[in-house]
């Protein structure tokens, strides 16, 4: 296959991608917006990065990263990872697409290593920029945003009802910082920011995505602040 024919072929798949993707994600706060966001920073971060970064790979696993995350959000039992799942589902995607098996092996890499619940770390360049542009997307005014519409769907609290180590003891499977939480009603702005959100910049891979995070985390750090203040009508 000549080079101007595959391209146009890959091209070509990631438009089939995206359509897919679009019709699978209903969740409000990780739906194809989000995933657009993600691809956008990766894009930027692929630029500004040193080395091959291999597009081809990039680009689909991006956009496939969170393709299993409504299968996670209806499951009960806790027991469905989205990034497992993601990486499954992209399988079967990318094999009618006539991707070969090594480039769905580093794809599958890339999607499984995206969530650092997982305990699984990004070793390619292509998967440790997709774990920094969707971290990213969790940080910000974006952050806000995302978490606002999160809470309100789970009817969750935008102050804690309880210290921060009884919350994990309670709601948190495991009792651990990074366990899934089991009453999403008793989430909040509060608890994401002290068990996930500030802990972000320092899990960066990139040089591009640490400078971003920081200063992304110092928006949301002022904004929790002014918020607390409100509303104990101090200002």
């Amino acid at each position: 296959m000549n080079w101007l024919k595959k391209n146009k072929m890959r091209k070509n798949n990631i438009e089939e991608i995206k359509r897919i993707v679009r019709r699978e994600l209903k969740c409000s706060a990780h739906d194809f917006d989000h995933i657009m966001r993600v691809y956008n920073m990766a894009m930027r971060l692929a630029k500004e990065e040193k080395g091959e970064i291999d597009m081809d790979i990039l680009k689909p696993a991006t956009l496939l990263h969170d393709i299993g995350r409504v299968k996670e959000d209806k499951d009960k039992t806790g027991k469905i990872c989205h990034a497992s799942e993601s990486a499954v589902m992209s399988s079967r995607i990318l094999k009618k697409l006539e991707y070969g098996e090594e480039e769905i092996k580093k794809i599958r890499d890339c999607i499984i290593t995206h969530r650092y619940k997982t305990g699984k770390r990004p070793r390619s360049i292509e998967a440790k920029i997709l774990f920094d542009a969707d971290k990213l997307d969790s940080l910000g005014a974006i952050f806000i945003m995302r978490a606002g519409i999160w809470l309100g769907r789970n009817d969750g609290k935008i102050f804690p009802e309880m210290r921060l180590k009884d919350y994990v003891r309670e709601n948190i499977q495991g009792g651990k910082n990074n366990g899934r939480i089991r009453d999403n009603s008793r989430h909040s702005l509060y608890y994401e920011y002290e068990l996930k959100t500030k802990e972000l910049p320092s899990l960066m891979h990139t040089k591009s995505g640490r400078k971003i995070a920081k200063e992304r985390l110092k928006f949301v750090s002022m904004f929790l602040d002014r918020l607390r203040k409100e509303a104990a009508g101090e200002i």
